[in-house]
């Protein structure tokens, strides 16, 4: 999709309307009414048979009819009209089409085959398709209303920097409506329905290409462009424009309902989450927070330092927002000993360590909110400060007072974000606004959505790095053993413990010999995956005997745990200790491709549900900031006087593992990896045990 493509729909110098009605209130008329009520400065070409004049417009019978071809159509008629209509389009030259008839693929298999032929049609007639089942668009600064939503009835939206891509028509536009009533300016939407064509994917990248749109808010229900949706999130964060997705279809109810809805499928979530946080995605829960962030992100200031200072006129308030602030994990330093100093020779009862607490005094000497917040801002270096003043804010005879004290702060300080929460009259809450300080309510709300904009622009400052060009792997012709895949891991980096696979009970005991003991035995078959859950691994085998007792317990425990399997053989493996394990594996995604996934083992993986997730393929400084990511992270860094492990060692494996993946091709299922035994520093990683999954034979 280009941006050209999109500006016919979004900028059209004329659009026809299929299906137009005299009636304001109908699908068919809706556009034209909010078009002419806004003043659009295209030219509106109504077609209804039946009419020769809509909303005092000339109406023309048909497509064919139409003085000149128009930029775009909006087209307002039954399923069973629409192929010939854009046929007819396609004749007259029209490039893009919004539709906003209902009955294609979410009605079920017959309405999918039917929007597959429609979008045949339409590209055969040279024509872009919105929707079908689309609510259609709005371009604020134009005027422009290519929709029928009536949520425009209590109002048009208020233009703005901040766009709107929505799959859900009504919910885009109650997203739009939420914009206009928190007094932010949302000049475009784009709602795409059922996504024959256009996508979201597109919209985003349209808007990270606009001039005037700074912030991009994203509903989306699935994802059916991948590759378009990551390099339209890269696009929007190097022209360091946040974007907030809210991806629904989390639960399987939902999923179900997201199905049902658009006819795709909603995929993985934790995968999606992970994937998209990674391409800079800013990820919300509810429209809400989708807002917050929004409103934050609008004012384009993002501070270099994560970091918070609080000013308060309320002691509860301060502990209020310093356990929001440690449980979201924004950092709020203490000020420096020597300004802790100078504000308590101000104010000797004052609390001044962070969050900076000036008493109700303030309210009898307001000159103490300036010099605390200025000390917070010079001082303390954060990036952003939040100032609690409850209804003292709002007051009439206090706010321009604060007001007064707050300007030339904000203008000293043009990268920070200095906010503050407090009630009062709109239009007096306003104007704190308008000198470019946030205003909240709610300091908790505040905090999210000021953090969420510190940690993207730490994020976007991260210096971005190439993937690795992944070789073609040539894989067998039927899923590999254990030792098999060991063998085809091994060309990509990933080691493992020095080992042999034999027949027989005495070439068992040989390759124990040449090992050396301890060794563990295991069967080998590619039928059996999981060999410890039928007793078919033995640890801790110090001699010659063990190892041959060891050897006739697993034949016996395959026979009665698994009858249909076909054994290989055995492997001897050196058995390693001292280190830390850890997993790693390869899980294909039905949206994203391969994902690769890294937590520690053993224990820790259910009791700690902590992994780190990530499209392959990616490089060893990424797959460090992956596997330091997780919460445990400090057990493999020296928690506790223990040494640490070998993280570099670990980093060049999981690299290694997401090349292998992409390079192995759509036929590589899964690879598990568990346990990898990470060993002190500079002592390597191995893994312990290697299962790849394959799909199909070659």
């Amino acid at each position: 999709m280009t941006a050209s493509a999109l500006d016919r729909l979004l900028a059209p110098r004329s659009v026809a309307v299929i299906g137009a009605s005299e009636d304001a209130t109908r699908i068919g008329g809706r556009p034209i009414a909010a078009m002419l009520a806004a003043g659009y400065a295209g030219r509106i070409l109504p077609v209804n048979p039946n009419r020769r004049e809509v909303q005092g417009l000339t109406c023309h019978a048909s497509v064919d009819d139409l003085p000149e071809a128009p930029d775009a159509a909006l087209i307002a008629v039954p399923a069973r009209m629409v192929p010939e209509t854009i046929a007819a389009l396609g004749r007259r030259g029209c490039g893009m089409a919004t539709l906003f008839s209902a009955g294609f693929a979410e009605a079920g298999a017959d309405g999918a085959a039917a929007q597959a032929d429609l979008l045949g049609r339409a590209r055969d007639a040279g024509i872009r398709l919105l929707g079908p089942n689309t609510l259609g668009v709005y371009n604020v600064d134009l005027g422009y209303y290519g929709t029928f939503s009536s949520s425009l009835d209590t109002g048009f939206p208020r233009p703005g920097n901040i766009g709107i891509a929505s799959q859900s028509g009504a919910f885009g536009a109650h997203l739009g409506a939420l914009a206009r009533d928190r007094a932010l300016g949302s000049s475009v939407l784009v709602t795409t329905g059922n996504e024959a064509d256009i996508t979201v994917a597109d919209a985003i990248a349209w808007m990270a290409a606009r001039d005037g749109t700074d912030v991009i808010c994203a509903y989306m229900e699935a994802v059916n462009d991948a590759p378009g949706l990551l390099s339209a999130l890269d696009a929007a964060r190097a022209a360091g424009k946040p974007v907030i997705v809210l991806k629904a279809g989390r639960s399987t109810l939902g999923a179900r309902a997201a199905a049902s809805h658009t006819a795709s499928l909603t995929g993985d979530a934790v995968v999606a989450d992970a994937v998209l946080a990674a391409h800079g995605a800013i990820l919300v829960r509810d429209p809400e927070a989708m807002m917050d962030i929004a409103y934050v992100a609008s004012k384009r200031i993002v501070p270099r330092d994560r970091s918070l200072g609080v000013i308060t006129v309320s002691g509860g308030a301060g502990i209020v927002i310093t356990d929001e602030a440690e449980r979201i994990g924004l950092p709020m330093p203490e000020m420096p000993a020597q300004a802790q100093a100078r504000l308590k020779a101000l104010l000797p009862y004052a609390a001044p360590a962070n969050p900076l607490d000036c008493t109700a005094q303030a309210l009898n000497d307001p000159s103490l909110l300036e010099s605390f917040t200025r000390a917070a801002l010079a001082d303390g270096g954060y990036g952003a400060v939040l100032s609690f003043l409850t209804y003292v804010a709002g007051s009439p005879a206090m706010s321009e007072t604060i007001l007064a004290a707050m300007r030339p702060l904000r203008a000293e300080w043009p990268d920070r974000i200095i906010a503050i929460c407090g009630l009062g009259a709109p239009e007096v809450m306003a104007r704190y606004d308008a000198e470019g300080i946030l205003v909240f309510s709610d300091p908790c709300r505040a905090l999210r959505a000021i953090d969420a904009v510190c940690v993207w622009g730490a994020a976007r400052g991260a210096v971005r790095r190439d993937p690795p060009v992944p070789p073609e792997v040539a894989l067998p012709d039927r899923a590999p053993d254990e030792a098999e895949a060991k063998r085809l891991l091994a060309a990509s980096g990933i080691s493992s413990a020095p080992e042999e696979a034999v027949q027989g009970v005495e070439a068992a005991v040989e390759a124990a010999d040449a090992l050396g003991y301890p060794v563990v035995m295991k069967i080998l078959s590619p039928d059996i995956l999981h060999k410890s859950d039928i007793g078919a691994v033995r640890l801790n085998l110090g001699d010659a005997e063990a190892v041959r007792g060891a050897y006739g317990a697993i034949e016996a425990a395959v026979r009665s745990g698994a009858p249909e399997a076909r054994p290989a053989g055995m492997l001897v493996a050196r058995q390693l200790s001292g280190g830390i394990e850890c997993l790693m594996g390869i899980n294909r995604d039905p949206t994203f491709g391969p994902v690769a996934v890294f937590g520690l083992g053993g224990i820790f993986v259910e009791l700690l549900d902590d992994v780190a997730l990530r499209a392959c393929p990616f490089d060893e400084a990424t797959a460090r900031e992956m596997i330091l990511s997780i919460r445990g992270a400090a057990i493999l860094t020296g928690a506790r006087g223990r040494p640490p492990a070998d993280v570099d060692a670990l980093a060049a494996m999981l690299s290694g593992l997401s090349v292998f993946a992409v390079g192995a091709g759509p036929r590589l299922r899964s690879v598990d990896l568990n346990p990898v035994l990470a060993m002190p520093e500079g002592q390597g990683a191995f893994a312990l045990d290697a299962v790849i999954e394959l799909d199909g034979e070659a």
